[in-house]
């Protein structure tokens, strides 16, 4: 990172035994299930929410205002309602609340534990919903998904951040954002082919096969082995030793085994995390634990991924011309997706961030100028074939920005910067930040949508450059460090420095002169070489 005249790069070491084995992906790609989860209460519930005989079931006052002609329609407002977006927004909220809980029970018990309950909460939180009679019936279930969803997105970043190998752990995390990523897609396949149903009753289907994904998450987190740290935290030396052993393949594990222990006993000094992650050396952590998820909020995505059936159908596509769209995007958010899990760990997370802001800046510009150019602030007008298509490609090329920037980013940086001891407090602070502001977006977005008009996408457009240029100034690179020594990349950059003490750093204070590291990158390089 270039800033006043030097660089923060990769200043970690190599471990034997760094390297990637089938034992790790396998474990990565069971654990990443947790994602689908997640993924597939996203896409499900926007496209349940556009369909007819939902509405007229459990929202008959929406339904009768989409359907009466006799009504002078503004689009920005047909979907206004406070009570259909509690439907989604209330998911988002227990898990909020449930984050505290799975924090710390992923500390107290390991990360496993809590992948377990998750899926077996959101397992029933499905049937609920699938078999709702009343509005009641489905708020509750709606609790219920939340609660699996605060406790998997609690504890997956986190297990797989820790299995990872150093020079790895930016792909398989974002083994996680593929995993939603994927659950949208199916999600949106799914609404389409229920929404084709004579009789009504599609919509149970799209929401009770939201079991799928749980008994996937349950039955792999039964199987799963915990994490070296995590087996090292509740103290059995041993096994965790030999778990490191055959996650490294390796037998010679002594100085990363080291590290870890080091890690450990500093933890076991903190009595309250939730206290001392308020104290100066973990402001750099504490501040990005904040601001990222609140960030990945307000870029406006999940106003795509919440509502891309009602959005579109809202701006004059048909009820099936809107669910395929809506795919469309989908397909494209898993191969953007893709782009992140191949660049990630060769170009750094930095590149990924600035790139993939720019490239949203400018597409929710021009969305809300074509937008703005059809409908006015009247919310009357058409969009032609043409527009329509073009409105099409500008929205997947913001989601495709996001799919390989702040989508998997959001959920890998705060899961990978934070010491053990204040690990399972950060990455509860990372969700419930992250679900609080994705409860307001969700909430609110409606509401947004039908008093600012094309305004919205103005809105969103400002936050990304607010963001983009935080990024800039204020996170370094953390690609092919190992996590246990990520103090030395914030006791190096030009900001955060000042913060962390000496002692915080292992392997003992980090100074600024020029150092060699195995990657071949120097502390101290003119600025106009990197970025």
């Amino acid at each position: 990172m270039a800033i006043g005249g030097m660089v923060v790069s990769n200043v970690g070491r190599n471990y034997e035994g760094s390297g990637l084995n089938a034992f790790v992906v396998v474990t990565c790609l069971v654990a990443a299930m947790g994602g689908l989860i997640f993924g597939y209460d996203l896409g499900i519930s926007g496209g349940v929410t556009s369909m007819e005989p939902f509405l007229e079931r459990f929202f008959p006052s929406v339904y009768r205002k989409m359907n009466d002609e006799t009504i002078h329609q503004n689009e920005y407002c047909k979907f206004d309602s406070e009570l259909l977006t509690l439907f989604t927004s209330s998911l988002y909220l227990a898990a909020l609340a449930a984050s505290f809980v799975a924090s710390v029970i992923t500390r107290s018990f390991g990360r496993k534990i809590s992948m377990l309950i998750g899926g077996v909460v959101f397992f029933v939180g499905s049937i609920l919903n699938g078999a709702a009679a009343n509005i009641e019936m489905l708020i509750i279930g709606r609790l219920l998904l939340g609660v699996g969803v605060g406790f998997a997105n609690q504890s997956v970043p986190l297990y797989l951040s820790e299995m990872a190998p150093a020079k790895m752990r930016g792909a398989l995390n974002i083994g996680f954002q593929m995993a939603i990523t994927i659950g949208i897609l199916v999600a949106n396949f799914v609404n389409y082919g229920t929404a084709q149903i004579k009789g009504g009753w599609g919509w149970r289907v799209s929401l009770g096969l939201a079991a799928v994904p749980a008994v996937m998450l349950t039955v792999g987190a039964m199987f799963l082995p915990d994490t070296p740290n995590s087996i090292l935290e509740r103290g059995n030396h041993e096994e965790a030793k030999r778990m490191l052993q055959r996650v490294r393949d390796a037998v010679n594990v002594d100085d990363e085994f080291q590290d870890l222990v080091d890690a450990c006993e500093a933890s076991k000094k903190i009595q309250n995390p939730w206290k001392n992650i308020l104290l100066p050396q973990y402001r750099p952590q504490l501040t990005i634990c904040i601001l990222v998820p609140f960030f990945q909020q307000l870029t406006g995505i999940n106003v795509i991924m919440f509502y891309a059936p009602v959005l579109f159908k809202t701006l004059g596509f048909g009820d099936n011309a809107s669910l395929i769209s809506s795919a469309i995007t989908g397909v494209v958010n898993v191969l953007a997706t893709i782009v992140s899990i191949v660049s990630v760990d060769r170009f750094g997370r930095r590149v990924l961030f600035l790139e993939g802001g720019t490239q949203m800046i400018i597409s929710q510009i021009a969305v809300a100028v074509l937008i703005a150019l059809n409908f006015g602030v009247s919310g009357e007008g058409v969009l032609t074939k043409p527009e329509a298509d073009l409105l099409l490609v500008l929205i997947c090329a913001y989601v495709a920005a996001f799919a390989w920037s702040w989508g998997p980013l959001g959920w890998l940086v705060p899961s990978e910067i934070c010491p053990l001891e204040i690990r399972s407090a950060a990455q509860a602070i990372n969700v419930s930040v992250n679900m609080f502001f994705t409860f307001i977006i969700a909430q609110v977005f409606l509401s947004m949508l039908c008093h600012m008009k094309f305004g919205l996408f103005f809105f969103f457009a400002g936050f990304v450059i607010i963001m983009t240029v935080f990024i800039y100034f204020f996170l370094p690179e953390t690609k092919n460090i190992p996590i246990e020594e990520m103090n030395r990349v914030w006791k190096a950059h030009w900001f955060w420095g000042k913060y962390i003490p000496d002692e915080a750093v292992i392997g003992g204070p980090t100074t600024k002169s020029t150092t060699t590291t195995d990657h071949g990158d120097d502390y101290n390089k003119p600025a106009n070489n990197v970025v």
